[in-house]
């Protein structure tokens, strides 16, 4: 951690306990614990979710469960999270963040393929969706995730500048920078959508549906 890390932290609120206890868990028994979104990300969503009432949540990419306890921690009375993770080894891990954080009946929790379980999820009925899954397939969840934000619904996507391989010409043929890239350009050729890219930690694409009439 440097210095301005070091100052944003002392004069923020404090993390929650279960959200430090999840990150050090992350840590040791996880090979990827640079995949979490961090505090930053973390309270930018807490807000956005208290800004907007919002009462549907819908987050692609669950990991640990760390984003999820921000999320779902900001919902109001009777709000729901569905939480989509791949990997159903990470339960455990998962359940019990979310029983320390006390977040554990806001949340549901599915696992498997986001793309097959999207089609199970109610259409119109999420006021927030956070994307953070296989960047591969980023241009995939946008059109398959649309239908499912309400009208005037935000779109959060995580990763969008990817350590800025999004304008290194030598990157653009990989596989997860070639996704966000053709993301990227889907969103901003939509005329459903209005957004704006947050240079946050590794970037994001904040998306607005437009009230169609």
């Amino acid at each position: 951690m440097n210095n301005l890390e070091k100052y944003i932290e002392d004069f923020s609120a404090p993390l929650p306990e279960a959200v430090r206890w999840l990150e050090r868990q992350t840590h040791l028994r996880t090979n990827y614990p640079h995949m979490l979104c961090g505090p930053e990300v973390g309270r930018l969503l807490a807000a956005m979710v208290r800004m907007m009432g919002a009462q549907r949540v819908l987050e692609i990419g669950t990991f640990t469960g760390y984003s999820s306890i921000f999320l779902a921690s900001s919902l109001g009375e009777g709000g729901v999270l569905d939480a989509l993770e791949i990997n159903d080894e990470l339960e455990d891990l998962i359940r019990e963040g979310y029983a320390r954080a006390g977040v554990a009946d806001r949340i549901r929790l599915h696992f498997g393929d986001a793309l097959q379980l999207l089609p199970t999820l109610p259409e119109a009925a999420y006021d927030l969706v956070y994307l953070d899954a296989d960047k591969r397939r980023y241009p995939e969840f946008l059109q398959r995730v649309i239908p499912h934000l309400k009208e005037g619904g935000w779109l959060v996507a995580d990763n969008v500048l990817w350590a800025g391989k999004v304008c290194d010409g030598s990157s653009r043929e990989t596989g997860q920078t070639r996704g966000i890239l053709d993301f990227n350009a889907a969103v901003a050729a939509d005329p459903r959508l209005e957004n704006f890219i947050l240079p946050l930690r590794d970037g994001l694409n904040i998306i607005r549906l437009r009230q169609l009439k």
